[in-house]
Parts: structure tokens; C-alpha cells; sequence
């Protein structure tokens, strides 16, 4: 018996569709972290993009527990000196609560051109509008028993 590898031309493709409303944001940031890496799937491939294409509405209803609303500071630099700048997660959410969302699932990509790429499969949107219904996304539910 051999190994199974897939090849990237091989891959089928799915959409799935996430309502973050009332998520907490770690969690689903891993659940959709582990779709974009095909890790849901049986024929996952470590150095493969055998990922599926993710949407999530009503980003900005996600959740965080605690303090993390006004203690936890997000920081990037703008690359001049004394440019570090920083935001809080009600700084962020206020500005575009996608951002939340995204920068929690980056994280959890690899840090490499594969990541990059995975990313690319991740479309966020405020609201429960979005304009791929087309692709007639799976609707997945919120995992876990009772919240």
C-alpha cells in the first residue's frame, strides 16, 4: 500500500458558507483555518492547497470573551520611524470587523507562499448579504452543543 498524494490538479473544490454571528472568534478563526487547509478532508496533503473556499457573513457580530474588547491591541508598523501603530479590537471592529476575522485566520495559516494562497480562498463580508450564491455555498452549522 502506497501513500496517497494529491496533486493540485486533482483537487475538487467546495464553498462553504459560516454565519460568525454569535461565534466566539478563536474557535471559528480554526475552524475556518482548517477548511482553507483541506484538513477536513481525506486526501489532505501537507505541501498541497487542497483547500476549500470559505465565506463568512455577519463578521461583525463575532464574538470575543472576557476583556479581550478593550485589552487585546493588534500593532503593525508602517515601516518609518516611530510608526508602530496599534488598535484594540472595538478600534478594529469600528473600522472594518472583516479585519478581525481575517488577521485570526492568517495566524493561523502557514507563514509561507502556500499560506498566501489558502488566504486567498477566504471572502469575509459584514452583513448576511454576499454575492456568491452562485457557487451555491454549503451552509455549516455552529459546532459545539449548547451556547
Amino acid at each position: 500500500m502506497k501513500t496517497y498524494s494529491a496533486k493540485p490538479l486533482e483537487v475538487e473544490r467546495k464553498w462553504y458558507l459560516i454565519d460568525a454571528e454569535d461565534e466566539v472568534l478563536g474557535r471559528l478563526a480554526a475552524r475556518i483555518a482548517n477548511i482553507l487547509r483541506g484538513k477536513n478532508k481525506p486526501e489532505y496533503t501537507p505541501n498541497v492547497d487542497t483547500g476549500d473556499f470559505v465565506i463568512v457573513i455577519n463578521a461583525e457580530k463575532v464574538r470575543v470573551t472576557g476583556k479581550k474588547e478593550t485589552d487585546k491591541i493588534y500593532y503593525h508598523h508602517t515601516g518609518y520611524p516611530g510608526g508602530l501603530k496599534s488598535a484594540s479590537v472595538k478600534e478594529l471592529r469600528e473600522k472594518d470587523a472583516r479585519l478581525l476575522i481575517e488577521k485570526a485566520v492568517k495566524g493561523m495559516l502557514p507563514h509561507n507562499t502556500l499560506g498566501a494562497q489558502q488566504f486567498t480562498k477566504l471572502k469575509v463580508y459584514n452583513g448576511s448579504e454576499h454575492p456568491h450564491a452562485a457557487q451555491q455555498p454549503i451552509v455549516l452549522e455552529k459546532e459545539g452543543g449548547n451556547n
